[in-house]
């Protein structure tokens, strides 16, 4: 993977980890760091799961694909924020 890539990654994954801690309603106690990894690993596996349905080639925005990162993204920042919370 270039340089360029890696880059594009992690802003990708920060925009899509932020919008998946914007989803999860409450306070998460969880870094940026976290959300910026949750968010890259996110944005990996949507644009995976989105090529094998199918809907990642559109000629304007891959709105789809967005939503199955988001989603992604918004189920792993509940998932380790509830992992790294206290007991309840």
């Amino acid at each position: 993977m270039e340089i360029s890539g890696i880059i594009s990654a992690i802003v990708i994954g920060i925009i899509i980890g932020v919008l998946g801690r914007l989803v999860v309603p409450g306070r998460q106690h969880i870094g940026v760091i976290w959300t910026i990894v949750i968010g890259i690993i996110a944005a990996l596996i949507g644009a995976a799961i989105a090529s094998a349905l199918g809907v990642d080639d559109t000629k304007g925005v891959d709105w789809i694909e967005w939503l199955i990162q988001i989603a992604l993204a918004a189920v792993g920042v509940a998932a380790l924020d509830r992992a790294k919370s206290p007991a309840r």
